[in-house]
């Protein structure tokens, strides 16, 4: 299967992205893949709901001072998915080798959190994984599945070893997963630590512990945010963060250094369509904090 037999024409372009394949700088993949989902499936309609609101959102950010209309994007449509995990995983893997062997930098709009298992398996070991996520995912197990949105991170860890795991906007775990953060020294800054500290001394520490890596992944899960501002995810939890905090939180954190990100987790039929909105303003934003740093 060639790298091209793996997608699908979208049905929208993301933020209205014209650039062919070759000429972007920065490449677009949907995964409508929702296959270990447990409470409240339907993140497989995300990319095409994330999409249409990209149309109808400013893309000028005042954070970075520039305009992502500006920049190379190129939306390469849906992943072929199956419900196969590991297939999928397995394409993924493939998608994001070549994307960055052509010097590009992807962007996954998902679909559940374990696709970010399959892309940072194309990553190599020599990455920091830098992950918003309302829980820590570092469960052996859920409900009989060793791979899924619940045990991601853990399967990060343990199958593809990035050279750092740090976890921001944590509130929601058990023991199992607390005691395993600790063993396997993965790092992570609740949501209450940063209320206390504020952002600006949140992203201190975390440049602090950024500081002797050379490449970042990012990978936000919507859940991050406190259900008040993105209510249609799949595993909602309160006392999450505002979006503001998140994305100055990303503006003092993303530099050239980021080879790539993702958005996961949204579940467009439980609300009218704000947490798409969230999610898209997200992604435009985060693209143009990295791309200030490598320009």
């Amino acid at each position: 299967m060639s790298y091209l037999d793996l997608f699908t024409s979208p049905a929208a372009t993301f933020g209205g992205s014209t650039r062919s394949y070759m000429e972007a700088d920065y490449v677009v993949v949907g995964v409508p893949f929702d296959a270990t989902s447990t409470y409240r499936s339907g993140s497989r309609f995300a990319p095409l709901a994330i999409r249409e609101a990209s149309s109808n959102v400013e893309t000028y950010s005042f954070r970075a001072a520039l305009d992502t209309e500006d920049l190379g994007v190129h939306d390469a449509g849906d992943l072929h998915v199956t419900a196969d995990v590991n297939e999928t995983l397995e394409r993924l893997k493939l998608v994001t080798k070549e994307i960055l062997g052509r010097g590009k930098l992807p962007i996954f709009v998902g679909g559940e959190h374990t696709l970010t298992l399959g892309v940072t398996g194309g990553l190599g070991k020599d990455h920091a994984l830098l992950c918003f996520d309302a829980h820590l995912d570092l469960r052996k197990e859920y409900m009989d599945q060793p791979v899924c949105h619940a045990t991601v991170v853990r399967r990060i860890s343990e199958m593809v070893e990035p050279f750092k795991i740090i976890e921001v906007g944590t509130r929601a775990a058990c023991k199992e997963e607390i005691d395993y953060a600790r063993d396997e020294k993965i790092m992570y800054l609740t949501s209450h630590r940063i209320s206390q500290v504020g952002a600006e001394r949140a992203a201190e520490q975390l440049n602090n512990q950024l500081e002797d890596c050379d490449r970042i992944y990012l990978t936000i899960d919507m859940d991050v945010l406190d259900p008040a501002f993105a209510p249609a995810v799949q595993n909602p939890e309160p006392e999450g963060l505002s979006t503001n905090v998140l994305l100055d939180l990303l503006f003092k954190t993303c530099d050239a250094r980021t080879v790539g990100f993702d958005i996961t987790e949204v579940t467009p039929h439980y609300d009218a369509g704000s947490t798409a909105v969230h999610a898209a303003k997200i992604i435009l934003e985060t693209l143009a904090y990295v791309h200030r740093s490598r320009a």
